[in-house]
C-alpha cells in the first residue's frame, strides 16, 4: 500500500493543467520593481512566482523553493506561498527568480511535495523561457523534499539515453533530512517520555490509543488546550523561578532524556501529535513506522525506572517501508548540493547532517556535498547574509567547478553583510557529530 494522496506528477484522475501565471502584487518584502504572479497547479495545490527588474532567462538564475513544514491537513491555502515569499524575499532581492509551490494539500508526503515542486518549475520554463541555472532550496521539512527531488529529477531519459535533469545544484538549508525514519523517532521518544511523566496527554479517563498514533482522528484537544496541559505538568512557559519542585523535576526529566531546549519543547509535541496523526492514519492506514521497543533511555533520575516504565511500540515492517520510500534519500546525487545548518537548531536537530553525510558517502558520493554550520541557535531563518553566499558559492561551484568550503563561504558572506547586515556566523571546522550522539540508537 502506498502512501495516501502521493499521485504521480501528472496527477491524479481528473487533475486540470496548471492555470496560467496571472500578474499579483508582490509583497512589500519583495523589491518594489520585482513582478509577481500566481496561478493553481491543476492538483489542488497553487505556485507563486518573482522576477527581479530586467530578469532574463538567457542570463538569469532561478532558484525553486520547497517550503517548510508539513503543514495541517487539509486543502492548500494560497496565502501560504505569499508567507513563503515574504520570508525568502532575499532570494529576489540578490537578483534571482523565484517559483514556489504550497504543495497540493496539507500533511506529509515528501514525494508528493517533490512532485509539485518540479510542477511548478515546469510553469515557470513554459511562461517565462529556460534559465541558465536553475537552482533548488529546501528549507527544513522542504530540505527533505529538495533531497528527494535532486535525485527523482536528477536525470531525464531521452531517446538516446539518460540526460541531466532541470536542477544544476541544490542548496538545503536547517534540514529534516536523512528521511522520516530517521528524523522522527525522537518524536515517539518524546510522546512516551513525557507521557511517562506528566501522564496527562492523554488524561486518566480519556479514551487511549497507542501514542505513535499521535491523536485519534475525531479528537477534539487544540494545540492551545495542550499547552495547558504542557504548562500544569512542567511549567515550561512560566519564568523557572515561579514553577514549582514537582514541575522543575518533570521538565528536566523530559529535556535532558529528549535532549530539547525548553523553548521547543511544545512545539515538538504538535508535531508529535498531529503530525503523527496525519502520518500514520491518513498516510499509512493506521500503521506505526517507528519503534522504541529496545531504545534505552537516559538522562533522568531514575532511568532504571523510566526504562521499565514507558510505553514501548514496535514498527510494523510495511509502514516503516512505505515511509522509508516516500521520505528517505538514496544518497545518488548527480548534482553539486550545499547545506548550511545552525549548530544550536531547536527543531531540526544538526546532527540530522551527519545521517545526510553517511547516506551520500555510502551511494559513493561523497564529492558532491559540502556542508556548513552556522553558530546560531533558531531554525526557519538564519542570518541574511548567509542565504545570498551560499547561492553565490552553490553558483560557482556549478559554473566554474569552484567547489566551495566553509571558509571560502564565511569569507563571502562577510562581503554580503555591507548589503544585507550582520549575521554571518559560520564555524568553518565545525562537522557534526552522529546523529546516534543525541537520539537514542535503536
Amino acid at each position: 500500500m502506498a502512501l495516501a494522496g502521493l499521485a504521480l506528477l501528472a496527477g491524479p484522475a481528473g487533475a486540470q493543467s496548471p492555470t496560467d501565471p496571472k500578474p499579483h502584487t508582490c509583497p512589500r518584502e519583495v523589491p518594489a520593481d520585482a513582478r509577481c504572479f500566481t496561478g493553481e497547479d491543476g492538483l489542488g495545490g497553487f505556485y507563486w512566482i518573482a522576477l527581479p527588474a530586467n530578469w532574463q532567462p538567457a542570463t538569469g538564475v532561478l532558484v525553486v523553493h520547497a517550503h517548510g513544514g508539513p503543514a495541517d491537513t487539509g486543502p492548500a491555502r494560497f496565502d501560504r506561498g505569499e508567507e513563503d515569499l515574504k520570508r525568502w524575499a532575499v532570494t529576489v532581492r540578490a537578483g534571482y527568480a523565484w517559483v514556489a509551490s504550497t504543495y497540493r494539500r496539507g500533511g506529509y508526503g515528501v514525494t508528493m511535495a517533490a512532485e509539485d515542486s518540479e510542477r511548478a518549475r515546469r510553469v515557470f520554463v513554459k511562461h517565462f523561457g529556460p534559465p541558465r541555472r536553475t537552482l533548488l532550496h529546501g528549507q527544513s521539512y522542504g530540505a527533505g523534499v529538495a533531497s528527494k527531488a535532486a535525485e527523482r529529477y536528477g536525470t531525464v531519459d531521452g531517446p538516446n539515453g539518460p540526460t541531466a535533469g532541470p536542477y544544476d545544484g541544490v542548496l538545503l538549508t536547517s534540514g529534516v533530512i536523512g528521511g522520516g525514519t530517521r528524523a522522527y523517532d525522537f518524536r515517539l521518544d518524546l510522546r512516551v517520555v513525557y507521557q511517562y511523566v506528566c501522564q496527562n496527554h492523554p488524561r486518566a479517563g480519556e479514551p487511549s490509543y497507542p501514542l505513535w498514533q499521535g491523536l485519534p482522528l475525531d479528537a477534539t484537544l487544540t494545540r492551545a488546550e495542550l499547552a495547558n496541559r504542557v504548562d500544569e505538568c512542567t511549567g515550561v512557559r512560566k519564568p523557572a523561578a515561579q514553577r514549582s519542585e514537582q514541575q522543575k523535576a518533570n521538565l528536566a526529566t523530559i529535556v535532558n532524556v529528549i535532549r530539547i531546549p525548553e523553548r521547543s519543547l511544545i512545539g515538538h509535541l504538535n508535531w508529535a501529535t498531529w503530525l503523527f496523526r496525519d502520518l500514520t492514519q491518513l498516510r499509512l492506514g493506521n500503521r506505526n513506522p517507528f519503534d522504541n521497543s529496545r531504545v534505552r533511555y537516559q538522562g533522568s533520575a531514575d532511568d532504571a525506572a523510566l526504562n521499565a516504565g514507558v510505553l514501548r511500540y514496535s514498527a510494523d515492517p510495511v509502514a516503516a517501508a512505505e515511509l522509508a520510500r516516500d521520505s528517505d534519500p538514496q544518497g545518488t546525487l548527480r548534482m553539486p548540493v550545499l547545506s548550511m545548518h545552525a549548530i544550536h537548531d531547536p527543531t531540526a536537530f544538526v546532527e540530522l547532517q551527519s545521517a545526510y553525510r553517511e547516506i551520500v558517502e555510502r551511494a559513493g558520493n561523497g564529492d558532491k556535498l559540502v556542508q556548513v554550520f552556522s553558530d546560531e541557535a533558531e531554525h526557519s531563518y538564519l542570518g541574511e547574509a548567509q542565504y545570498p553566499a551560499l547561492f553565490t558559492a552553490l553558483l560557482n561551484w556549478v559554473d566554474r567547478q569552484d567547489k566551495p568550503t566553509p571558509a571560502s563561504v564565511a569569507a563571502l558572506c562577510r562581503g554580503y553583510e555591507a548589503t544585507y547586515g550582520p549575521g554571518c556566523r559560520i564555524v568553518p571546522d565545525y562537522r557534526s557529530q552522529p546523529l546516534a550522539s543525541r537520539v537514542a540508537p535503536r
